[in-house]
C-alpha cells in the first residue's frame, strides 16, 4: 500500500509558499531533567530527534545558501506536522548554535502507519506449552538472571488493522507500540516526507537532508545512560541492563539475552548477534577437534622419519641442494631446513587429513542447524512473512519512478524508475565495474608476486650463504622465509588500502543500480563486496597453496614468469608451512586492524568530544544531547560486522587443512568480538533505527558456497600442497621391491628417493651460480619433492614413474575425498529439516487463531445482515401483491 500524504512542497528552489501556510514546531526550554524521554509536558514520548545548526549563526555558507537551507527545513518540518507528527524544538545547552527538534507520533498516526507497514502486533498470549530440553538445566547456568532481565511474554500476532482494533491485545495505549516500533514508524514517515521540487522532480526524505547538511543528525534516543539506571522510576533503563548483563566483559561466558536485544535494537541487530553466538558455539566443537589434531602432530613429530633424515648430518648433511635462483644464489645444505621440517611434521600429519574431513562435515552441520535456529527466530520475532507483507519500497527508488509500464499481473499501470532497456544498461555497467575492480585486485596480486620474485634475489645475495649453514640467522631466516614474511605484510597493506577505496566504489555502483527494497539493496551490495573481498583476501593464499612451486621446471631448464622472473619455488620444507604463515599474518593483522577501526577510533572520538564538552560547561545535559555526541552507526550498519565474520569463516573452512588451530583462534576472537560489538553498540554509538530482518540475507548462500568450495580446497591442499600423498606412495609402493630395496614397508630412504639428481655441468650460462661450486661433488639435488630421472639416463631430467604414481594417487584422493564428503553432506542436509516440527505447529496455530479472531466477527456481521435481507424477502413474498404506482 502507498499512503498519499498531503504535503506542502516547494515548487522550485527559488520560491516557497507563504510563511503563514507553514507549521512550525513548538519551542520549549530544557527542564533540567537529564533522563527525561518526554516533551516538556511530561506526557508525549520522544520517538525521534532531529538536529540542525541555526542558519542565522552559520558562518561557513553564503547568506543565500543559508536561506535556501532554512526554507527547505521549514517546509519539511511543516509537512511532518501536516502528517500528524508533533514537534518540539529546544536549543542546545552546550552549543547555542545547535537546535534539537524532538518528534512524537500520536496514537492515531501510529495506528495508521502500523496498518500501512503491515506491522505485526499481539492478538493474545501464546497458549502453546513448551517443553524444556534435557540440557536446559545446564544452559541455565550460563543464562542471564531472569530476576534482572525478565523473559518477554510471547504472543500470537497478526498484521495490524484499525477496523479490528478490538481484537488486539491492548492493555495500555502508551505501551501497545513499544519504543522500537514507534521509532521505526516515525523513521518511515521521515524518509518519505517531501521538502522541495526541482524540475518536476520531488525531493524528499531525511537521508537527503542529512547528506546536504541541512540536518546534522537524526536518531532515536537511548532510554538511559549505560553506566547507571535512569532517575525516572517508570523508565526500564534497558540500555543500562544491556551493558551490565550483556556488553560488560564479565559476561564473556554467558549466553546473550537475544529477546531483550531484539526488543531494544530491533530484529536486524538481534539476528546478527543470534548468528554470531550460534557460530561461536559451533566453533567450540571444531576447536576441540583441531586442538586434538595439533597435539597429535606434536606428539608424533619425534617419530617423523623423513624429518629425522633431513636433520641427520650423515643423510641431510651430505645432500647439497641446487641454487633456487639465477647467478646470485649458491648451493646450500639440506640440513638448513631442519627446523622447518620439524614444524611441518606437526601440521602435515595424518591428523590433518582427519580434521579436513571433519570440517567438511562440521560446516554442513553448522549451516543446517543454523537454518533451524533461524526458523525459530523468524516465528518468535514475527518475521515469517515479513518480506511479502511488511517491506516497503526504498524512498530513493520511489523518487526515480518516472516511467509508466503495464503490470502483467494486475493489468494496471505502475511507475518504475527505468525501462527494460535502461535496466539492461545499468546491469551491464555495474557488472563491468565489478569485473574491472576484481581484475584490479588480481593485478595487485600479480604485483606482489613480482615483488616476491624480485626481492628473493636480494635476500639470497644478502643473507649468509655458507653451505654448512652454521650461522644462526641462516638457520632460522632463509631467503624464502624472509621473502614470505615481507610479502605477506605488503599483501596485507594492499588489501586494507583496496578495501577503503572499493567500499566507496561498491556503494556508488549499487546506488546507480537502484534496487527496489532495502533487502535487495543490501543483498546486491553484499554480493559485490564479498566478490571483491574474496579475491582480495584469499588470492594470495590460493597462489601459495596451488600455484607456487608447481611450475618451476628444473635447474637446467627453469620456467620464467613474464619472460624475466624465474618462477618462485617453495621453501625447502614445503609450501604448507608458508601457507600457514600467510594465514596467521592476514587473520591476525585483520583482527587487530578491525578492532582498532571499530572500537578504538569511536572510543577516542567520544573521549575527545566528552573532554571538549566538559571543558565548555558543567551544566546538566539532556539525554538527546548526550546521544548526539555519540558516534553515528554509519549507512552500512552491520555490513562490516558480517563481512569480517564471513571472511573469517572462509579462512576457518577453506584452508583449515594447513592450520588446525584456526577454529581455536576464531573461537577466542569471536568470544571477544561479541562483547566488543555489544560494548561498542551500547556505549559508543547512537541508537540505531530498529529494522526488521527475516534472516541474515545474502550471507547465507555465500556461506553455503564457501562450504562447497572448502571441500575442494582442503582436498587439493592435502593432495598438492602437503607431502602426505608422496609419503604414502613411497611407503606402500616404492620402499619395497620392485621399486625399493627394503624388505618391509618403511619411510627410511624417503628423502634420498624424492630429491632428483642434477649434474652441475648442465647449468646454462644465464642461470649458472656465481661464484661457481668449489667442492668435489659434481651433482646437486633438484627442487624439493621433484621426481625425475638422473643424468645419464636415456630420459634424463624427465619425470620418472614415481611422479606418475604420485599424480595418479593425488587425483584419486581428491575424487574419493570429495565424493565421500559431498555424499555425507547430502545425507545430513536431507536428514535435518530446515524447520522443526515444534516451530511448524506454532506457525499453524498462529495462522488458525488469526483467521478465527480477525474474520469471525466479520462473518457474524455478514450472517446477521444476510438474515435481515432474507427476512425482508420472505415478508415481501407472503404479503399481498401491490401494483406499482404510476
Amino acid at each position: 500500500l502507498v499512503l498519499e500524504l498531503s504535503q506542502v512542497v516547494i515548487p522550485t528552489y527559488g520560491t516557497v509558499p507563504d510563511q503563514q501556510n507553514l507549521h512550525t514546531p513548538e519551542w520549549a526550554d530544557f527542564d533540567n531533567k537529564p533522563d527525561s524521554l518526554f516533551f516538556s509536558d511530561g506526557q508525549r514520548r520522544i520517538d525521534f530527534v532531529l538536529v540542525y545548526e541555526d542558519e542565522s549563526k552559520k558562518m561557513t555558507h553564503k547568506r543565500s545558501d543559508r536561506k535556501k537551507q532554512k526554507r527547505k527545513r521549514q517546509v519539511y518540518e511543516s509537512n511532518l506536522i501536516n502528517n500528524g507528527l508533533q514537534l518540539e524544538a529546544t536549543r542546545s545547552v552546550l552549543d547555542e548554535k545547535l537546535i534539537f527538534v524532538k518528534v512524537h507520533a500520536p496514537w492515531e498516526v501510529l495506528c495508521t502507519y502500523a496498518e500501512v507497514m503491515h506491522i505485526k502486533l499481539p492478538l493474545q498470549p501464546d497458549d502453546l506449552k513448551t517443553r524444556d530440553s534435557a540440557f536446559s538445566w545446564f544452559s541455565s547456568l550460563f543464562r542471564v538472571d531472569e530476576n534482572i532481565i525478565k523473559p518477554e511474554q510471547e504472543f500470537f500476532t497478526a498484521p495490524f488493522e484499525q477496523e479490528h482494533l478490538s481484537n488486539f491485545y491492548i492493555q495500555d495505549k502508551d505501551t501497545f507500540f513499544n519504543p522500537a516500533t514507534r521509532s521505526r514508524i516515525v523513521h518511515f514517515i521521515l524518509s518519505r516526507v517531501e521538502y522541495a521540487t526541482k524540475n518536476n522532480v520531488k525531493k524528499f526524505g531525511i537521508n537527503k537532508l542529512l547528506d546536504s547538511g541541512i540536518y546534522k543528525a537524526a536518531f532515536p534516543l537511548h532510554d538511559s545512560s549505560f553506566s547507571h539506571p535512569s532517575s525516572d522510576p517508570d523508565c526500564p533503563s534497558e540500555r543500562y541492563l544491556l551493558y551490565k548483563e550483556w556488553a560488560h566483559p564479565k559476561n564473556i561466558f554467558k549466553l546473550q539475552p537475544l529477546d531483550f536485544i531484539r526488543k531494544y535494537y530491533g530484529e536486524k541487530i538481534g539476528i546478527y548477534f543470534a548468528w554470531l553466538g550460534f557460530y561461536t558455539n559451533m566453533l567450540f566443537v571444531a576447536a576441540v577437534v583441531g586442538i586434538g589434531c595439533f597435539l597429535y602432530g606434536c606428539l608424533t613429530k619425534d617419530d617423523c622419519t623423513w624429518s629425522q633424515e633431513v636433520c641427520d648430518p650423515s643423510i641431510g648433511g651430505n645432500i647439497i641442494m641446487c641454487p633456487q635462483c639465477d647467478k646470485v644464489c649458491t648451493y646450500w645444505n639440506l640440513t638448513i631446513t631442519c627446523e622447518s621440517s620439524k614444524k611441518l611434521c606437526i601440521f602435515d600429519s595424518f591428523g590433518t587429513l582427519v580434521f579436513a574431513v571433519f570440517m567438511g562435515i562440521w560446516v554442513t552441520l553448522f549451516l543446517e542447524f543454523w537454518k533451524r535456529r533461524q526458523a525459530e527466530l523468524e516465528y518468535e520475532w514475527d518475521t515469517v512473512e515479513y518480506l511479502e507483507q511488511e517491506e516497503q519500497i526504498r524512498p530513493e527508488y520511489e523518487a526515480q519512478c518516472t516511467h509508466v509500464v503495464m503490470n502483467e499481473i494486475t493489468q494496471q499501470e505502475e511507475h518504475v524508475p527505468y525501462t527494460a532497456c535502461g535496466k539492461c544498461i545499468r546491469m551491464t555497467f555495474c557488472t563491468s565495474a565489478v569485473f574491472f575492480w576484481i581484475v584490479l585486485i588480481i593485478a595487485s596480486v600479480v604485483g606482489v608476486i613480482v615483488y616476491r620474485l624480485s626481492v628473493f634475489l636480494v635476500f639470497s645475495a644478502t643473507l649468509p650463504q655458507h653451505v654448512n649453514g652454521t650461522q644462526a640467522i641462516r638457520k632460522y631466516l632463509t631467503p624464502q622465509t624472509a621473502t614470505s614474511i615481507t610479502a605477506s605484510i605488503i599483501s596485507f597493506l594492499v588489501i586494507m588500502i583496496l578495501n577503503i577505496v572499493y567500499e566507496k566504489v561498491a556503494i556508488m555502483i549499487t546506488d546507480f543500480e537502484l534496487p527496489r527494497t532495502q533487502t535487495e539493496y543490501e543483498n546486491s551490495l553484499t554480493t559485490k563486496m564479498f566478490l571483491f573481498q574474496f579475491v582480495n583476501y584469499y588470492s594470495s593464499c590460493f597462489y601459495i597453496a596451488f600455484f607456487k612451486g608447481k611450475f618451476v621446471g628444473y635447474p637446467g631448464k627453469p620456467v620464467y614468469w613474464l619472460g624475466k622472473y624465474r618462477n618462485e619455488e617453495c621453501d625447502p620444507g614445503g609450501c604448507l608451512l608458508e601457507l600457514t604463515t600467510q594465514l596467521a599474518i592476514i587473520v591476525g593483522g585483520k583482527a587487530i586492524w578491525n578492532n582498532i577501526q571499530e572500537v578504538l577510533l569511536p572510543w577516542v572520538k567520544n573521549l575527545i568530544g566528552r573532554y571538549c564538552a566538559a571543558a565548555r560547561s558543567e551544566k546538566i545535559v539532556p539525554r538527546w544531547e548526550h546521544d548526539y555526541h555519540l558516534q553515528p552507526i554509519g549507512k552500512l550498519g552491520l555490513f562490516y560486522e558480517y563481512l569480517e565474520m564471513v571472511i573469517q569463516f572462509g579462512f576457518v573452512t577453506l584452508f583449515v587443512a594447513s592450520f588446525p588451530l584456526a577454529p581455536l583462534l576464531a573461537l577466542i576472537n569471536n568470544m571477544l568480538e561479541i562483547r566488543l560489538d555489544a560494548w561498542k553498540m551500547t556505549t559508543q554509538f547512537r541508537r540505531m533505527v530498529p529494522q526488521k530482518a527475516q534472516d541474515i540475507g545474502a550471507w547465507q548462500p555465500i556461506m553455503q558456497g564457501i562450504a562447497i568450495l572448502a571441500v575442494v580446497t582442503n582436498a587439493m591442499i592435502i593432495a598438492f600442497t602437503s607431502d602426505m600423498i608422496p609419503r604414502l606412495v613411497y611407503y606402500w609402493s616404492f620402499s619395497v621391491p620392485p621399486y625399493g630395496n627394503h624388505s618391509t614397508y618403511t619411510m627410511k630412504g624417503y628423502i634420498n628417493n624424492t630429491l632428483s639428481v642434477f649434474n652441475i655441468s648442465d647449468f646454462k650460462n644465464e642461470s649458472k651460480p656465481f661464484p661457481p661450486w668449489l667442492g668435489k661433488q659434481t651433482t646437486c639435488r633438484q627442487v624439493y619433492r621433484d621426481f625425475r630421472y638422473p643424468p645419464g639416463h636415456q630420459h634424463q631430467y624427465e619425470h620418472n614413474i614415481y611422479y606418475w604414481h604420485v599424480l595418479a594417487a593425488k587425483l584419486a584422493f581428491i575424487i574419493v575425498m570429495e565424493h565421500v564428503i559431498y555424499f555425507v553432506k547430502f545425507i545430513i542436509s536431507y536428514a535435518i529439516p530446515d524447520v522443526s516440527q515444534k516451530t511448524k505447529s506454532k506457525v499453524k496455530r498462529e495462522k488458525y487463531l488469526t483467521q478465527k479472531l480477525l474474520h469471525e466477527n466479520d462473518l457474524k456481521v455478514v450472517k446477521k445482515t444476510m438474515g435481515k435481507i432474507a427476512d425482508k424477502i420472505f415478508k415481501g413474498v407472503d404479503g399481498p401483491f401491490r401494483p406499482k404506482a404510476e
